[in-house]
């Protein structure tokens, strides 16, 4: 500042010094509250998104969440089975079996040893394409292993891995079936069961060490969920159990009866009837 400017000269200036620096200070400020409403609408935004999409997820179907599903699976939930027991084909123009189960069941059991070699004959002949639903509704009865989803898991492992063994593998799980109450089969011994069906060591390896587990779990749990959900599989009691048996789309009650089923199927007169079973029930989660 100049020593010759006036008394009055030199207040203006202050002035005019003071008035540059509020400036400069208020649009510090205003910069400021920009950059803070610029963060909270971010910030709302990403809170407005992330509600979004949690009422999306929630939104979704019990399948719609799952990553993975076997492939050739129909239906969301069922393994179909043409004439050469290859997983994921069928056999054209053929009535449709859908048989639900949890390879814990041993009424399930009781069914495969019933039907099992007429619905394989059934099958190889054209007669009919036999969907498989894996499900597991008791892992309850397997002292905490979770026998029945691991069970399921494998299968799908099968199913998707080592097609052409399927109807074999699962044949040979209730062949090879652990009773209730019990820790049932190890991963291992699971994929014991699936090399003695001939499906590849490099496959049963992927259920040895729980791959198959940790890949099909959650589909397992979805397809249990859908199958408890549909109101058509309900039994007379008004729950879902297994097995559940259906030949296209309506529900058959009488398999219990030796040649009910073939008759069903083929139109055979069936052959003399033996006591019923009941199918195993467990309320949906």
């Amino acid at each position: 500042m100049s020593t010759n400017q006036t008394k009055a000269q030199r207040r203006d200036a202050a002035r005019a010094e003071a008035l540059a620096l509020q400036k400069k200070q208020q649009a510090r400020e205003k910069r400021s509250r920009l950059i803070v409403l610029s963060a909270l609408g971010l910030g709302l935004a990403v809170l407005v998104v992330a509600v979004v999409l949690i009422f999306l997820e929630g939104q979704k179907t019990p399948m719609e969440k799952v990553d993975n599903i076997p492939a050739g699976v129909v239906q969301d939930t069922g393994i179909p089975v043409g004439a050469e027991g290859t997983a994921g084909t069928t056999n054209e123009g053929a009535k449709t079996l859908d048989v639900y189960v949890d390879y814990m069941c041993p009424v399930c059991g009781q069914f495969e040893a019933l039907n099992g070699a007429s619905i394989a004959e059934m099958r190889e002949a054209g007669d009919l394409t036999l969907v498989v639903h894996p499900v597991s509704i008791l892992d309850r009865a397997s002292q905490g292993t979770e026998y029945s989803t691991r069970a399921a898991a494998a299968a799908a492992w099968v199913a998707d891995r080592a097609p052409e063994q399927f109807s074999a593998f699962h044949d040979a799980m209730f062949a090879s079936q652990p009773e209730e109450q019990t820790p049932g089969l190890s991963d291992e011994q699971i994929a014991q069961v699936a090399e003695q069906a001939g499906v590849p060591a490099d496959v049963a390896a992927g259920i040895s060490d729980g791959t198959a587990h940790e890949t099909y779990e959650e589909w397992v749990s979805a397809s249990s969920e859908v199958a408890g959900d549909d109101p058509d599989l309900r039994n007379a009691q008004g729950g879902f159990g297994t097995p559940t048996v259906v030949i296209d789309g309506e529900r058959f009650e009488t398999w219990q009866n030796p040649g009910a089923l073939t008759e069903a199927i083929t139109g055979e007169a069936p052959a003399s009837e033996e006591p019923s079973a009941e199918p195993s029930a467990e309320p949906s989660e």
